[in-house]
């Protein structure tokens, strides 16, 4: 039986569509020393995720949050080294998500600190799989439009991405696999209302609780 419910791994991708490599410029410098030839993939622990409607706190010191609006692949049984033929029939549906994460500059040491803190990645019900390619994410703060992120220019669309990962490791039934986020992704400061939507599969809504006077 597959799977329609996220009980596992978040698993997210940078890097992924060409905004965020134009942005990022030439990777063949220190520190870095060359493009990535494989997905470069990051984790959201069980401790990020939030449901629709949630209150996110920041951690101390913190006032303001990189929203990035995603669609994640929910993972309805498991895959290992599958082709980009059927990699779709591995997954169960498609979650909106809001990929929150500390302002940092660098994507050459792992950010835990700043991606993987408590309630960091809300996330929508699961809803059917549709056509990514076809989806524009829009963000709204505080009922303001900061961002329509159109999905197809993702350099490895969903269906690759998922056997090019599956290549090296076993994605299993209620994992999530994030199809990408764009680098600098749009600020929200404490006390704000955010809303990500597309058209087909609805919208994510969340507040950033406000900031605890010193």
């Amino acid at each position: 039986m597959i799977k329609q419910h996220v009980s596992g791994t978040a698993y997210g991708v940078i890097l992924n569509d060409a905004v965020s490599v134009q942005k990022i410029g030439s990777l063949e410098a220190a520190p870095y020393k060359g493009a990535p030839k494989a997905p470069v993939l990051y984790i959201k622990p069980a401790n990020t995720r939030a449901a629709c409607g949630a209150t996110v706190d920041l951690p101390s010191g913190a006032n303001s949050v990189e929203v990035a609006a995603t669609v994640g692949l929910v993972i309805g049984r498991a895959a290992a080294r599958v082709s980009a033929a059927t990699a779709l029939d591995h997954v169960s549906g498609l979650v909106l998500a809001a990929d929150l994460s500390l302002p940092h500059a660098s994507y050459y040491r792992p950010a835990i600190k700043e991606k993987c803190f408590d309630g960091s990645l809300p996330l929508s019900s699961v809803k059917p799989l549709v056509d990514i390619a076809g989806l524009t994410l829009v963000t709204e703060i505080d009922g303001e439009v900061v961002d329509r992120r159109p999905l197809n220019d993702l350099i490895r669309e969903p269906a690759q991405l998922l056997a090019d990962v599956s290549e090296w490791m076993t994605l299993n039934a209620g994992d999530v696999l994030l199809v990408g986020v764009r680098y600098q992704a749009p600020q929200a400061k404490a006390g704000s209302a955010v809303r990500i939507s597309a058209e087909g599969l609805g919208s994510l809504q969340f507040t950033i609780a406000e900031g605890v006077a010193a």
